[in-house]
């Protein structure tokens, strides 16, 4: 069985219509569909209460996407989760098309990378960063960290879902929980269209939220991925000073002394960090 889950916050624009979109792509499948009102200040609750063959859930204030997605999951009764949004950004269409992986992955995600992407233009470059770094920090790479058309296994959100955050993080915290704990994950094209109404998204904010996220999980779950590189940089950068040193001034500069023990003691503290993950695993 699949649950749908739409987290909800003044979408009446589009809220219909992509209900209308998800029983039709849905049709001939075991599933229920969620809907999690996270105290929308416009119609959306009315539209909902209007709509059959729904599970809503109502927030009393706005609590975050995370928690949305979060109170969804615990009254889910699928083995799988299936999350999209409420405001026609994503094609609905294409579910099959994620779905179709599911016996062979963990997690199937619709990466924003087809011929009609329209995300804005100021956000791309936040956007490239932080996939960019997440394949560095990640064992595979990540076209897409963040994207909200995704299908999971319902263990694996529970398994994790100490470290979900309540804000728009939950996504990017998965797909890196995901790839730093070798569960499966497939990657398909997709399209991602204008959305209806306005972004709850702040575009300096978030930024900053999403890359401290990615440091905090990967050095939750792969610190010494993280301390490693840092420390190798250090290590090189103060042997090839020492050798330049000797070479001029027959002499080592206090400057190499520092860079070669801080280099060790980095990748000290990364070792001994990856020894208590592997022990708190077992």
């Amino acid at each position: 069985m699949i649950t749908v889950i739409i987290p909800i916050y003044n979408e009446q624009k589009a809220i219909r219509e992509t209900l209308n979109q998800v029983k039709n792509t849905m049709s001939g499948k075991d599933f229920e569909i969620i809907c999690v009102n996270d105290g929308s200040k416009d119609q959306s609750l009315k539209i909902l209460n209007s709509i059959s063959d729904i599970t809503i859930i109502n927030h009393p204030y706005n609590m975050g996407y995370g928690a949305s997605l979060k109170s969804g999951i615990k009254k889910a009764n699928g083995e799988w989760i299936l999350i999209t949004d409420a405001d026609g950004t994503y094609p609905i269409k294409d579910i099959p098309k994620l779905l179709k992986y599911t016996d062979k992955y963990d997690m199937v995600v619709g990466s924003r990378v087809g011929k009609n992407v329209n995300i804005p233009f100021l956000r791309r470059p936040a956007k490239f960063f932080l996939n960019t770094l997440a394949s560095m920090l990640s064992p595979v790479k990540v076209p897409d960290l963040n994207s909200g058309l995704r299908v999971f296994k319902k263990s694996i959100a529970f398994e994790f879902m100490n470290l979900f955050p309540s804000g728009f993080s939950f996504t990017s915290t998965i797909t890196l929980a995901c790839l730093s704990n070798d569960y499966t994950v497939k990657y398909v094209p997709i399209n991602y269209y204008h959305r209806k109404g306005n972004s709850t998204i702040n575009p300096i904010k978030d930024f900053i939220g999403f890359t401290t996220l990615i440091f905090k999980v990967i050095m939750y779950f792969k610190p010494l991925r993280f301390f490693l590189l840092p420390s190798l940089f250090l290590l090189f950068t103060g042997f090839l000073f020492s050798i330049y040193q000797i070479i001029a001034f027959k002499d080592i500069a206090d400057l190499s002394i520092i860079l070669i023990l801080s280099g060790l003691q980095i990748g000290f503290i990364g070792f001994i960090a990856d020894l208590i993950v592997r022990s708190r695993r077992k």
